[in-house]
Order: C-alpha cells, then sequence, then structure tokens
C-alpha cells in the first residue's frame, strides 16, 4: 500500500508541472519576463547582468532556460521534454 502511494503522488506531481513540451511551445521570442511567469511559474535560478538575465526552470535533467534582453525572451532551449 505504501508504494502505490509514492507512484500515485509522484504521477501526480509530474502530471502538475508546468515544465511541459506543451508549455515551451507556447513561449514565442519578444514575450515579457511577468507572461513567462504566468505560464511556468517563478525560474528555479536566475543570473542577470547589465539589462540581460538567463533563467532557468527545472534541474539538470529536465529544464527549460531562457534568456531575456530588457526583460523580452530573445533565445530559449530545452532538455528532457517530451
Amino acid at each position: 500500500m505504501r508504494y502505490l502511494l509514492i507512484v500515485f503522488v509522484m504521477l501526480f506531481i509530474t502530471g502538475c508541472s508546468k515544465i511541459s513540451k506543451e508549455n515551451y511551445d507556447k513561449i514565442d521570442v519578444g514575450m515579457t519576463y511577468p507572461q513567462v511567469i504566468d505560464l511556468l511559474g517563478q525560474a528555479n535560478h536566475c543570473d542577470s547582468l547589465i539589462g540581460m538575465s538567463d533563467c532557468t526552470w527545472g534541474d539538470e535533467k529536465r529544464y527549460i532556460k531562457i534568456k531575456f534582453v530588457a526583460d523580452k525572451v530573445m533565445l530559449m532551449h530545452s532538455k528532457g521534454l517530451e
């Protein structure tokens, strides 16, 4: 019973993740930072320097990374999305 509960919780967490191929496909060059936050939630990590930010949602195995210039999407890539 305990293992069944663990499997159910893992499936529930995975199913609710905003880090998905569907959400990645909704991101467009020119979107603002607040629009991306509405779609993906808060980033796990952001580095900023002189009007540019590199933000990551997820971890090393499964992530969406976006480069913002003047708070607008310029480049993006992902890994591990199905």
